[in-house]
Parts: structure tokens; sequence; C-alpha cells
């Protein structure tokens, strides 16, 4: 069939309009869409704050002690993976015996229900954080709008210099590939690779979404309190002006922004 020169421009115009239409997608972007596609378009309303805080009311929390909500939430809402051993694993919130969390603690008089408890810990998101000064690569970072400590796992080096400084314990190095140690991953959260650090990150991208982070809703005694330290209206600043909480090594001069209401 012949085709004279003024329809094959023609016809070459409506293909490049259709390509044009088509949405770009690079490869293997296939499998970072979203599960749900409702979401996509949906108007967020991000909790913003000047400097994040959460108090723990340990009254309530050691009602059950032996209640893991609020890890089994953030395992999952974080694809923290799995290897069922001391030396592998990837902790976001851990909990640990009152005496080793708080060794500096020189009140022999402390509530004997907290004194012989389990106590949940986490990253501190120190005011002051060390770990943030001796990364060579700057994969973690304090963010100046709200204080959060952050990590970006593809600036991360895997030198751990930042496990070395945190004097909290709060850090963990995958050691292993987590992927097949994760049951069920979630399409919303990154995973992470073998070789890389990674922490609790109070939960910044569920903020992002104007949602509370995952241990917060989960935990059924409502005994996590998670609030803007600078707003004296908030639950965090009150409680913290109503009822004495104590830090974890306070006298290091970090500044944690984890307190715990006894």
């Amino acid at each position: 069939m012949c085709v004279d020169r003024r329809k094959f421009l023609q016809l070459a115009g409506l293909t490049a309009l259709g390509v044009a239409a088509q949405p770009i997608r690079l490869l293997g972007q296939e499998d970072s869409l979203p599960a749900d596609t409702s979401l996509i378009g949906r108007e967020e309303h991000p909790l913003t704050a000047k400097r994040w805080a959460m108090a723990i009311d340990l009254r309530k929390c050691l009602k059950d002690e032996g209640c893991n909500d609020c890890v089994v939430a953030c395992n999952k809402t974080h694809n923290i993976p799995q290897f069922g051993n001391r030396k592998d694993e990837v902790k976001w919130i851990w909990k640990e015996h009152f005496e080793s969390a708080f060794v500096d603690q020189e009140n022999d008089f402390v509530e004997e229900t907290v004194k012989h408890s389990n106590l949940p810990l986490f990253c501190n998101h120190c005011d002051n954080p060390p770990c943030v000064r001796v990364c060579p690569t700057q994969a973690t970072w304090k963010r100046e709008e709200d204080g959060i400590v952050m990590m970006d796992w593809h600036r991360c080096i895997g030198c751990r210099y930042c496990m070395a400084a945190c004097p909290y314990g709060s850090r963990s190095f995958n050691w292993r590939n987590p992927r097949p140690f994760i049951e069920k991953i979630n399409p919303d959260f990154p995973t992470r690779m073998r070789g890389v650090v990674e922490k609790c990150t109070f939960c910044q991208k569920r903020l992002s979404e104007g949602l509370l982070p995952a241990c917060v809703v989960a935990c059924k005694e409502k005994a996590m309190i998670f609030g803007d330290l600078e707003d004296p209206e908030s639950d965090v600043r009150k409680l913290l002006q109503e009822r004495f909480s104590i830090r974890r090594k306070p006298v290091l001069g970090t500044q944690p922004e984890i307190y715990y209401l006894v």
C-alpha cells in the first residue's frame, strides 16, 4: 500500500502522541507501585511538631508485662526480619530489664514493679546525637524541622561507627539478607539489604501520612504518649510536668527524647 509523505507524517504524529500518553516507568518500578491503588492522589495531612518526643507510662505499660503488641506492630510495619538468634537480631523496639536499661539509676526505692520488670526500649532520638557526628557519609542525620534522627540506607556503607557511638544499643546491623526472614512484606515500607545499619525512625513515614507511630496505636493500655515537646498544650508536655520521669543515661549529655514515667 502506498502512503504519501503527508499521511506518513500524520500517522507518525498520532503514534508519538499515543506513546507520550503512557506513564513513564523505570526499570523495576513495577515492584514499587503501591498495592492499594486507591491511595494514589489521596490528600494527606502530615502530623508536624517542632520536637517530637515520647513518654511511656510504666504504670500502664507493666500491667501486662508479657504484652508485646508494640514490638509486633513495629516489626510488621517496618519489615523487620526475624532471624531467631541474638547474633543477627535486628530490633527497633525491644525489651530489657530495668537494671540493664538504667545502669546509672541510683534510687534504690524505685517501685518494685518497675525495678524487676522488662521495659520497652527504642532509639532515643537524642537532641545531641553522637551517632550523627561520627557518620562519614551523613547516612544518619537529625531533621531540623522536628528533631527525628533519621537513616538513609542507600548512603550507609556499613562502617558501624554509629553503632559504636550510640550509648543505648539502639542500632542494628544487617549481617544477612533480611528479605527471606520477613514473614509478610509490607509493600508500603522499603526493605533493607545486607551490610547496612537500621533503627527506629519514630515512624516518620506514618507521620507524613497523618498517622501516629505504629507502636502508639497498637498499645492497648495507651501507655505510650507521643507529641510535640515544644507545645505546652500537648499531652506529652503536660504529663512531663505532672509526673516524675527518668531518661536513659542523661549524664552523657545526649538529651534523649524518650521519657519513662515512674
